[in-house]
Parts: structure tokens; C-alpha cells; sequence
């Protein structure tokens, strides 16, 4: 999609980026290996995220950042894409111009951008970005960058917005699903000098040219970036892939490509966000995450609470739960937190739904069990299933005492046979797998019809199949109708080249708990034997001391607010479904390592998790709130004293206790005391803890003692028990 926005030079920038309109161009059909399965039979972009397409976010944020005009680039799938614009809202906006350019000859991102350059549409500066992109940050300020380092060097053809995303040590990937990210900046000018989206030989470990350390003075080396795919490009950059053929990716070809070109001297530079929001979609872990920060919020105004252009908003209940206005719920159903109900769904008596997403029009039956689920619109499952952490798709049907295991994806349309178990991970379309390999290229094309070669696996017999789908079965796929159950309807993919491996990488479900013992026991010595040889850069790093990141103070903010959301998640999950406690720590362990956290981390947000559901429990009175505090300490007590080690970490919890009242639940600060005095009954802290932290406060500002003063009782006790 191509937007227009204005520009800035010096003084007069925001006045410049009124006078000159901001265009981006939004390449539709970027579609994700991965993503297969469900893409072959729509849009990716069309695909529901918390009840909303996906381009309707991209078109959202484009049209509030200040973009005049968009183009919209089709070739999959065009006339599905072209159809939904043109019955959209978008259509039409007095200062929002959306059109389309379609082309059915185009096989990747720089056949698209070739095209769009012969069409002379362009006209200065554009935003570059895939219609898979959520995001809520400004652009007024990394324009103003990018035009100010034109005005100086014509050479400064893009600049590429990225964010703060430590990577896992153990899976060398990011909470998105992607692989470890290698940056090379320049500390001072921000210009991008090095780009590998994994390690070159040897894991955790790069090499760099040295050329590229004598040519400059300094260099910051990162694999704690993320990519957000959002490109500030000057009109040189159609120009570019128009004069070389062989730029076919975005990254791998084109920015690859201009950083190992000495002739020409064109160069990239970055714009780094840090309060903002922007991520891409382009796996079905990324799907998950981003759906869990929508629903989180940091994508705010992009929530399920917003009404923007067509979307049917939800009114926003207690603990991020939300729900359209038209709802049919039974009064013995159970609606867990940060979960999405969509309008016209009905669901059964005795049903339990948690942490998912159901669509539209649903049909949800008595005594189901949906976890950690994304449920699209016009599906109807049926009296006792149980899904866990799975993709089930527009119209399918899952028939009484059918199980969906963790990583499951259902297809459009897929009938699940009464009492039948789809095996976690299992992909289930009614189009049989293709033979030829995908394309791992930005924009994939790929006719339906065309080198698909079935793999009947998984099939079944509906009589009107056709009317249904509009796919008719040979006589031995007939035949094979009974490997689905009673009247299933599908056919199970197999799994890719890496296997069950590469699959719990990029699934919505959780990382199974035996996977997460055996990555935690062998951490320890892979990061030893990476460290140990010093014949590599380290991953991530400064090269020159002095260059030091002023913003690490909030981007380690950012960092813990993301862990503590996800700690919070993971403790209700455990709470609503009984879980050990022995998997509970492994997942936070794992949370942990992934955003390079301490065991006090650990401690402060398990706390902050436990008092949060105590006041999202009903209460009417002071008294019922510290009940429920102490309901919840007592069953939970010894989850949180595994992380309470030494007095320093009991100590944080007290600290975190007096941030929750001040900040997030000031309905405790009148309790501040009695649940003080709660955890020392309960042994989750000690006296020694409580006089150190009195005696820390001595030292603070009066304003700062306001819960010293409520304690001073109790802190007497506390000496008098010690001498």
C-alpha cells in the first residue's frame, strides 16, 4: 500500500508535511509460509484479527497518522481483496484516498514495486508497508529524520522503523516467532551498516566484515531489534529495483544488497520506537502475540472498545474481557479473562471460555472448553468438545465430543467427525497439500488450481460437498471418509521439513512443557560454549564503550511491562484450569530467559498477578477484598515463595505492593497493613524484610512514607519479635 504524508525540512517541517500529501503504497498479498493452510483459500489480509481484517488495522493507523493517499498493490486473491475495499468504509474519504493496482504477472515485492514505478503514481517520499502490519506510532517524527538527512545527503534513500525485542537465548527467536535479528548501526548517524535475520554459521555468533569496522569509527551491534517492516522510502527506491531484476525481497535482496554496494553509496538508516506500537503478522505465533496485545491494549486506539470504520465494538468488562453488544450467554457459562465475544454468538450452559477470541454468529454448545482459541465468525461447536490453543476457521463445524490439541489449525469449512481427535499441531483443510514447496519470498501468487497435488491423509464423505465448498471428492476420497469420524470433512497436511521442531516455533500454542524442560537443562552449557570462543563478535552489543543507548532505562520498561502481561496470562491460564504448579514455573522460567529478566522480576510480577485477581474477584466491602487476598496468598503462597530466595527479593514484593496501591488498584492503599501483616502471617515475607524496608524508606522523601506511617505499629512488632 502506498501513503502520502508530508514532509519537513528544518523549522518549517510540520508545515511542510501538511503542504506536501504523505502517499504509501501497501502491498496486499504478503503472505507467510506458515500461513498456508488458511491463505490458499483467502487473503491473508483479509483474515480476522480480534474480529477485525487485518488491512482494516494497517488502513486504521495509516489514515491516522496523517497519509492522504494509499495504493493498495493486488495479485493473489486480487478480486477478493479489490471486492472488500470497494464495500468498505475506505472507499470514498474525503481526505483518505484508497486505490487499488492490480497485476496477475507479479511473483514478489519487487515486481510489485517495478510495476507500481512504470505506473508514475509516486510522487516524493512514501511509506512502504505489507497489509499484515499493526501499528499505532506517529510518523511524524521519523519523516522529519528522514527528510532532514535527505536535505544533507541525496544518498539517504530509506529509512526502516524498528523496536526493542530481546530475543529467547534458548530458541534464538523473538515473542513473534521470528528468528534472532543481527543489526549493525551506527550509534551516532543511526545508519544501518549490517542486516542478517539469523546467525551465519555458527548459533548466537555473527561475523563481520573488516572493512566495515575500518570505516567506522564506531559500531553498535544488536540482535535486540525487531523489524517492524515499516519503510520511510525516498522515490530513488522504485527507481532502484527497477534498474536491478535481481531485487526480488524487500530485506533479503534489496537492503542486503545496497549494504554491500560500495558503488552507488546508497544508504539506510533507522528510526527506533519505544512508546509506540508496530509489529507484522507473518506466522501463527506472531498472530497470537499480536492478538494478545490488541486485547492488552498496547495497540490503543486499535482495541476491540474502538469502533473504527466497520468493526462492531465490544464494551470492555472486568479483567479484559470483552463483549459485543449482542450476546447470547448462558447464565452458567464462564467467560475467563482477555477474552473477545463477537456479535450474534450464543454460547451453551456449563461452557467455559478463557484468554480467546470467538467471532461472529457463532454457535457454541453446553459443556464446552475453549483455551487460549481463536474462533472466526459462523462456527458452530457442538456439546462437549474441548479445544486448547488452536485456529478454527469461518463456517467450520465440530461435531459433539471433538478435541482440538494445542497447535491445531481447522481450515474454512472443515467438519470435525463426532469424537474425533485432531493431533496437536495438525493442519486440516478441505484442499489437499500442495506438492510444490511454497515460496518463502515477501509476496507469494500461487493459483489454487494450479501444481496441487492431494495428500488424502484425512478425508470424509458430506453428501453435498460441493454445494458446500464448491470442491468435489474422487470416489477414494469417498471412500477414506472414515479417518475423521462421523461425517468428517478434510484433509490433514503433514508437517513441513522441520517437523514437529519447527511447528511448536510458530504455533499459537504455548511451548509444550517436556520441550521447555530440555531447552532450560541444556541453556546453560549452549550459552557457555557460544561465550567461550572468542574468534566471533558477540551477539549484541556496543564496539566502542562511549556509544551507549540513553534509552535502555525504558526500553527495559517496555520489557517488563510486555513480561509482566504475559506472567499475568500465564497465572490466570493456571488458575481456571487447575494447572501444576511445577508448569507454571517452567513457562515462567521460560518467559524469563525470553526477555532477559531475574528471579526477583519473576517474584514482583507473580505478586502483582495474584493481587490483581483478588480485586477482579466480586467484592462489595474492604473486608470481602482482603478476603479474597488471602484466598488467593493461601493457595498460591509456595508458586510465589519459589521466587523469594533471599530479604532483597521480599523486600520487591513490598515495593511492588506499594506501587499497586498508589498506581493500578489504589483500593488497597487503605489495606495497605492488613495485607502486609497477611503475607507475614502466610510466611511469604520475614521480619527481617519488613525492618529493611522501613529502614530504606527512613531515607526517602515524606511524601514517599506515606505507607511507613501506616505500618509504624507493625514494624514494632516486627522488633520487639527480633530482639
Amino acid at each position: 500500500m502506498v501513503a502520502k504524508k508530508g514532509g519537513n525540512r528544518g523549522e518549517d517541517a510540520e508545515d511542510e508535511l501538511k503542504r506536501e500529501p504523505l502517499q504509501a503504497i501497501l502491498l496486499a498479498d504478503s503472505f507467510a509460509t506458515k500461513f498456508r493452510p488458511i491463505t490458499l483459500e483467502r487473503p491473508k489480509v483479509l483474515l480476522p484479527l480480534v474480529n477485525v481484517p487485518m488491512i482494516d488495522y494497517t488502513l486504521a493507523w495509516l489514515e491516522s497518522a496523517g497519509v492522504e493517499e494509499v495504493f493498495v498493490f493486488c495479485c493473489a486473491h486480487s478480486k477478493q481483496v479489490i471486492d472488500y475495499l470497494k464495500n468498505s468504509k475506505w472507499f470514498g474519504q474525503p481526505n483518505f484516498a484508497v486505490s487499488t493496482i492490480e497485476s496477475h504477472d507479479s511473483i514478489s515485492a519487487g515486481d510489485a514495486l517495478r510495476l507500481i514505478y512504470e505506473r508514475h503514481v509516486i510522487n516524493g517520499d512514501f511509506i512502504l508497508v505489507t497489509g499484515d502490519t499493526v501499528s499505532n506510532m506517529p510518523l511524524i517524527q521519523a519523516l522529519k529524520e528522514h527528510k532532514e538527512r535527505r536535505r544533507k545527503d541525496n544518498n539517504a534513500v530509506m529509512t526502516i522503523v524498528i523496536k526493542q525485542s530481546k530475543p529467547s537465548s534458548i530458541t534464538n527467536q523473538s515473542r513473534l516467532g521470528t528468528e534472532e535479528l543481527f543489526m549493525a548501526i551506527d550509534p551516532g548517524t543511526k545508519q544501518l551498516l549490517y542486516y542478517e535475520d539469523k546467525a551465519d554459521d555458527r548459533k548466537g555468533t555473527i561475523s563481520l566484515d573488516k572493512g566495515l569496522l575500518m570505516d567506522n569509527a564506531s559500531i553498535s551491534l544488536h540482535n535486540d531489534k525487531q523489524d517492524c517492516y515499516i519503510d520511510i522510502c525516498s522515490p530513488e527506491v522504485l527507481s532502484l529495483f527497477t534498474d536491478n531484476f535481481d531485487y526480488q525481497h524487500l530485506r533479503r535482496h534489496f537492503v542486503k544488497g545496497l549494504l554491500v554496494d560500495d558503488i552507488m553509496g546508497y544508504k539506510i538508516f533507522t528510526h527506533e520506537i519505544h512508546a509506540s506500537y508496530a509489529a507484522r503478522i507473518d506466522n501463527y505465533r506472531s498472530y497470537d502475540t499480536i492478538s494478545k496485545d490488541i486485547i492488552q491494549r498496547w495497540t490503543y486506539p486499535l482495541v476491540p472498545d474502538v469502533q473504527f470504520f466497520g468493526n462492531c465494538a465490544s464494551k470492555l468488562e472486568r479483567r479484559g474481557m470483552y463483549r459485543a453488544s449482542e450476546v447470547g450467554l448462558s447464565r452458567s457459562a464462564q467467560i475467563g479473562p482477555f477474552t473477545v465475544i463477537g456479535n450474534g454468538t450464543s454460547i451453551g450452559s456449563n461452557t467455559e471460555i478463557s484468554d480467546s477470541v470467538v467471532g461472529e454468529d457463532c454457535v457454541i454448545g453446553s459443556n464446552v472448553s475453549i483455551e487460549g482459541c481463536y474462533i472466526w465468525n459462523n462456527v458452530t461447536i457442538e456439546n462437549g468438545c474441548k479445544l486448547r490453543h488452536a485456529i478454527v476457521c469461518d463456517g467450520v463445524i465440530m461435531k459433539s465430543g471433538a478435541v482440538l490439541e494445542p497447535g491445531a489449525v481447522l481450515s474454512f469449512k472443515v467438519v470435525v467427525g463426532q469424537q474425533f481427535i485432531v493431533p496437536a499441531y495438525s493442519k486440516v483443510s478441505l484442499l489437499q497439500q500442495p506438492v510444490i514447496k511454497d515460496s518463502d519470498e515477501e509476496l507469494e501468487y500461487d493459483d489454487n488450481s494450479s501444481g496441487i497435488i492431494g495428500i488424502p491423509s484425512i478425508s470424509s464423505t458430506p453428501e453435498k460437498l460441493n454445494d458446500q465448498f464448491g470442491t468435489k471428492l474422487s470416489d477414494s476420497q469417498r471412500r477414506a471418509g472414515s479417518e475423521v469420524g462421523d461425517g468428517g470433512v478434510g484433509f490433514i497436511w503433514s508437517l513441513g521439513e522441520g517437523g514437529h521442531e519447527e511447528e511448536w516455533r510458530h504455533s499459537v500454542a504455548p511451548i509444550p512443557a517436556d520441550k521447555l524442560i530440555e531447552i532450560i537443562r541444556t541453556a546453560t552449557d549452549e550459552l557457555e560454549i557460544s561465550n567461550q570462543d572468542g574468534n566471533f563478535l558477540p551477539p549484541s552489543g556496543e564496539l566502542e564503550p562511549d556509544s551507549v543507548d540513553n534509552d535502555s532505562d525504558e526500553d527495559a520498561r517496555d520489557d517488563y511491562s510486555y513480561f509482566e502481561k504475559e506472567v499475568e496470562a500465564t497465572f490466570l491460564r493456571a488458575v481456571h484450569e487447575n494447572v501444576k504448579e511445577d508448569h507454571i514455573i517452567l513457562e515462567v522460567n521460560a518467559l524469563r530467559l525470553s526477555y532477559n529478566l531475574t528471579s526477583t522480576d519473576c517474584a514482583s510480577a507473580l505478586f502483582y498477578s495474584m493481587m490483581k485477581l483478588a480485586s477482579d474477584t466480586p467484592h462489595d466491602t474492604p473486608g470481602e477484598l482482603v478476603k479474597n487476598v488471602a484466598t488467593v496468598i493461601t493457595k498460591w503462597k509456595q508458586l510465589l515463595k519459589d521466587y523469594l530466595s533471599s530479604i532483597d527479593e521480599e523486600i520487591e514484593v513490598i515495593l511492588k505492593f506499594e506501587e499497586l496501591c498508589l498506581e493500578s488498584t489504589k483500593e488497597y492503599t487503605p489495606l495497605f497493613v492488613q495485607v502486609l501483616h497477611l503475607l507475614y502471617d502466610q510466611d511469604v515475607i520475614q521480619e527481617k524484610a519488613i525492618l529493611d524496608w522501613a529502614s530504606e524508606k527512613e531515607e526517602a522523601e515524606e511524601s514517599d512514607k506515606l505507607f511507613l506511617k501506616q505500618a509504624e505499629k507493625f514494624i514494632q512488632v516486627c522488633i520487639n519479635i527480633l530482639k
